[in-house]
């Protein structure tokens, strides 16, 4: 990476964070509460349409169960982003204050964001039936997580923070029927990824520039395992919401239609945080850049029953 573009590119994120920046009851929560009449996710995100025998109703409280786990997981995820980002500062701390300021930011706003989701939380917990269930601990995944290589965990940090990107512009911000208290949520968390996406492309260079072939390939390796640990997180939490919205919902399902609750939160799930990430060009270029062509089908290999998953036919 070009030590002055570099500079420029720290300097302008920097600024940028600093104009964007928000404040979690001031300007996103505001003494509102999360509306039930509305929905929480699209149907572009939360699949539902592919659930024929739900009712309106049901179909709403569908968006709301998947809301909730779509704020539970972007925190448990940001637990890992922030102790790296941490560890990154760090490798600048005697040399670019202006990286070591923008990454300090990067964290504080990663802090907030865990906070902000806690705080919905609690909100989704007032507001929905009882019995919702975490499946997950988050220091446990991130821990898990932060032993893979940094050129891994920033990959999948990069890929993260760009997915979120297309979610709320293409998805989450033209949605008159969701929750405005949930899409204000999504919209100041963008505005603030933003700056964490660009972040990750700086670093995740820097650090690819400093590796010998071998420890990128290992690499490859650990990106692809992150993925399949993250792909069992989404397993274990879409059984226990499918176990939740059929025991919350009004009408009562027989196990055929719970199961194909269950099968359709894990397409949605896969859609959500991996199939829709892998196919961001953005996310695809940062990749090509850093790997071989042999490297980069290993990886389209771990991705490929993931993206036959989502683009099945509901039977």
């Amino acid at each position: 990476m070009n030590t002055a573009t570099g500079d420029t590119r720290y300097r302008k994120v920097l600024h940028n964070s600093q104009r964007v920046t928000w404040d979690i009851d001031a300007d996103v929560i505001r003494f509102r509460q999360l509306d039930t009449d509305c929905k929480f996710l699209p149907d572009s995100l939360s699949l539902v349409a592919q659930l024929p025998f739900l009712n309106q109703e049901q179909q709403r409280l569908f968006s709301q169960v998947q809301g909730r786990t779509y704020a539970y997981l972007f925190g448990l995820i940001e637990r890992c982003i922030n102790a790296k980002v941490l560890e990154l500062g760090r490798t600048h701390s005697l040399g670019d204050q202006t990286a070591v300021a923008a990454l300090l930011k990067f964290v504080q706003e990663e802090l907030k964001h865990q906070e902000l989701f806690r705080r919905i939380e609690k909100l989704a917990d007032r507001a929905l039936p009882p019995g919702y269930r975490m499946t997950t601990d988050p220091d446990s995944a991130a821990g898990a997580m932060l032993r893979k290589s940094t050129w891994a965990v920033l990959a999948l940090t990069c890929f993260v923070e760009i997915f979120t990107q297309a979610h709320y512009l293409h998805s989450i911000r033209d949605e008159d029927e969701l929750s405005p208290l949930f899409k204000d949520v999504f919209y100041y968390h963008w505005v603030e990824e933003k700056q964490h996406a660009t972040l990750d492309e700086l670093e995740w260079q820097r650090v690819h520039d400093a590796m010998q072939p071998a420890a990128i390939d290992a690499a490859v390796n650990d990106l692809i395992e992150l993925v399949h640990m993250l792909d069992q997180i989404l397993q274990a939490q879409a059984s226990a919401d499918g176990d939740y919205f059929c025991s919350s919902t009004n009408a009562c399902l027989d196990q055929d239609r719970c199961n194909a609750v269950k099968a359709c939160l894990l397409k949605a799930y896969r859609l959500q945080y991996l199939v829709s990430g892998a196919q961001i060009e953005r996310f695809q270029h940062a990749l090509s850049s850093k790997v071989t062509p042999q490297q980069k089908q290993r990886i389209k290999a771990a991705f490929a029953p993931l993206i036959a998953c989502v683009a099945s036919v509901p039977g």
